[in-house]
């Protein structure tokens, strides 16, 4: 009987190739984020930099449908390229081209865009905040150190990460798995026959989600999850996404997998309605809703994972080979960091100028989409990707692919 290919650092069965539909999925999440912060304009639970006059709680109930499962998602994307990239460079070359692709970017948009949302905070408040862009500008970057928030290592008054959180986590993640990624994967690769034969041993990391979330407690600024909890993904990607025997196990718990996590992700919902604050809030009943959260969304996580591989194995080849197909799937993945980078000081500058209009909230929700999507995808084309030095600067390789 023929072998599967092996991964030469796990002796892992693999595909040896890198999971387009995951790199599109993550595409599509960062669009979705689009989507999504402009959703909080409209919403009375989160301090947005910008805020419409009219708010709405089912806006706060949409965006738990996102949460639970969008960032977990583009770590364990994230983890899987580590793999890749471990493998062609081993660890001294994938720390230099993380520190290359994720550090210029994170400079440089702290410093250049970064500040743009809290200024227009500040004017937001109303009368008597008119302080001129160049003057917040140096107030935004007085800061100190603050080692014991670490990865987030500076503070001030006014400087943040903002959105940038997840480069940060990203990188310090990365950094951390350099040296320990070969007997990290050594040790996946013997553990993954087991999920041949027990196919629910996937679902044991919801366990570990769950003590995380619960008892480090939720982070709203991490889009609910605890910073800690996104490693695990991303170590999963790393270590198992793309191990055949895993993937075959998620095929199998698919169903199982979804329907568990609708269940935990409803009955998360008498705690976030009901509790002051579910996010840090030590009582048994916060504990346990922060638990549920945890557990569902490795859950929903599983899941999509399994549609991804089912429709994956029933998709003819000669469709997944459309020459149309691959270069908007290329242009997309290429696209996602600088995507990321570049929309929300975008989305919070369009809905600065949005929410004053005399409109229905519908009508402005679906402005500030459209006009922040549009100057993305514009700024995206004509002002990062065609020039080497904005490619760099953003995330990219200096020069573009050919073709």
């Amino acid at each position: 009987m023929p072998t599967e290919p092996a991964h030469p650092a796990t002796g892992a069965p693999a595909t040896g190739t890198r999971r387009g539909e995951l790199d599109v999925l993550r595409a599509l999440v960062v669009l979705g984020l689009v989507f999504f912060h402009a959703a909080l304009v409209f919403s009375p639970d989160d301090d947005y930099y910008v805020k419409n006059r009219d708010t709405t709680g089912a806006v706060t109930v949409l965006a738990g449908f996102g949460v639970v499962w969008a960032m977990p998602m583009l770590f364990l994307v994230a983890g899987l390229g580590a793999r890749h990239s471990l493998h062609r460079r081993g660890p001294g070359g994938f720390a230099r081209e993380r520190l290359l692709r994720l550090g210029v970017p994170l400079v440089f948009a702290t410093l250049a865009l970064n500040p743009l949302p809290q200024w227009l905070r500040e004017r937001a408040a109303g009368p008597g905040h008119h302080e001129p862009y160049g003057h917040f500008w140096l107030r935004f970057l007085t800061v100190r150190p603050d080692p014991a928030d670490f990865p987030f290592v500076l503070d001030g008054r006014y400087f943040e990460t903002g959105h940038l959180w997840f480069v940060v986590l990203l990188l310090a993640f990365c950094l951390m798995l350099a040296p320990v990624a070969d007997p990290l994967a050594r040790a996946a690769g013997r553990a993954a026959p087991a999920l041949r034969r027990r196919p629910a041993l996937l679902l044991l990391p919801a366990l570990v989600l769950a003590a995380i979330d619960a008892l480090l407690g939720m982070e709203e600024g991490f889009a609910g999850w605890n910073r800690w909890a996104y490693l695990l993904f991303f170590l999963y990607g790393h270590a198992l996404a793309d191990d055949e025997r895993a993937r075959a196990a998620t095929r199998r718990l698919t169903v199982p997998a979804g329907v568990l996590g609708l269940a935990l992700f409803a009955a998360t919902a008498p705690g976030f309605t009901s509790l002051d604050d579910p996010f840090t809030d030590g009582s048994a009943f916060a504990l346990v809703t922060r638990a549920l959260f945890g557990a569902a969304g490795w859950c929903w996580v599983l899941a999509i994972l399994g549609v991804l591989e089912r429709r994956r194995e029933a998709a003819p080849r000669e469709a997944r080979g459309r020459e149309r197909g691959r270069a908007v799937r290329g242009y997309l993945v290429t696209a996602a960091l600088p995507l990321y980078v570049l929309h929300q000081p975008v989305l919070v500058a369009c809905a600065y100028g949005v929410v004053g209009w005399a409109a229905p909230a519908p009508v402005k929700y679906a402005a500030i989409v459209a006009a922040s999507l549009a100057a993305v995808l514009l700024l995206y084309e004509y002002a990062v990707r065609r020039t080497p030095v904005t490619r760099v600067l953003f995330g990219m390789r200096a020069a573009a692919p050919p073709g």
